[in-house]
């Protein structure tokens, strides 16, 4: 297993800058998180790829700053609207495939969308997933609350539809949508590819790892019986965390857990 970062945990911080900074921290391993559609330029892209070759670092996955208009532009009844949202992701791929990662996180459709079948939803996912493969990038679905990933039975259906479908798990999307510890994670089973990680305590459902009550070894135990060779990526939010040296001291604690487990 692979640990590291997404620049979103410095958010507002410029992408840029966020990248520059965990750098300094010692980070090497990450998630990108673009958060507007200029950084998808053909210069940011390159600026940012000579940051992480200048610094031997390694880019896992990228995550889209439109996830949250996914049912929106991807996952509606306008057909027009639909074709452009693909252009705009294979912009995504194209990017993630200059920067070597080979993760693209999707978020889909919201809960309740009822714009679409189904069976709509996994022929579109599946076209994602072809223009992902054309740039070497596995285009992934992420368990996200709020969102049809949320719900166990729709992941199952996902994985009998479209079989080599790959998630990527993330821990307090599961505690929030409430779907029971490690279920979401049993669901996805062996076709996990990536995973974003954080700790919780009754109070708070977002808080560094080893901030909070989590014990880790049911989900690195599970990796390890997958035979998982992706990253296992830290996400919170600003709010989550005072300083930089917290991050470094919660990825030390992380790294140290999985090597005596």
């Amino acid at each position: 297993m692979t640990f590291g970062i997404s620049t979103a945990c410095l958010y507002p911080m410029q992408t840029e800058d966020s990248m520059r900074h965990l750098i300094e921290h010692g980070f090497k391993n990450f998630e990108i998180f673009f958060n507007c559609k200029s950084e998808l330029s053909s210069d940011f892209v390159t600026e940012l790829k000579n940051m992480v070759i200048q610094n031997g670092c390694t880019v896992h996955s990228i995550h889209p700053y439109s996830s949250a208009y996914e049912p929106h532009m991807l996952f509606s009844d306008y057909a027009r609207r639909y074709l452009d949202g693909l252009e705009l992701y294979k912009q995504y791929c194209q990017a993630a495939c200059e920067l070597g990662a080979k993760i693209l996180v999707m978020h889909g459709d919201r809960l309740g969308n009822t714009r679409i079948t189904d069976n709509e939803y996994f022929e579109r996912f599946d076209k994602l997933t072809k223009i992902g493969q054309s740039f070497d990038v596995t285009v992934a679905q992420e368990n996200v609350f709020g969102y049809k990933s949320s719900n166990v039975d729709f992941i199952f259906k996902m994985k009998k539809n479209l079989p080599n479908v790959k998630f990527v798990f993330d821990v307090k999307q599961e505690l929030r949508a409430g779907c029971g510890k490690m279920n979401m994670a049993r669901a996805m089973g062996e076709s996990i590819c990536h995973t974003h990680i954080n700790d919780s305590t009754n109070e708070k459902d977002c808080l560094l790892p080893f901030d909070g009550d989590g014990n880790y070894s049911p989900l690195f135990n599970l990796l390890k019986s997958i035979h998982y060779k992706g990253a296992v990526i830290i996400e919170v939010y600003r709010n989550n965390f005072k300083d930089t040296n917290d991050l470094v001291r919660s990825y030390k604690l992380l790294s140290e857990r999985n090597e005596n487990l």
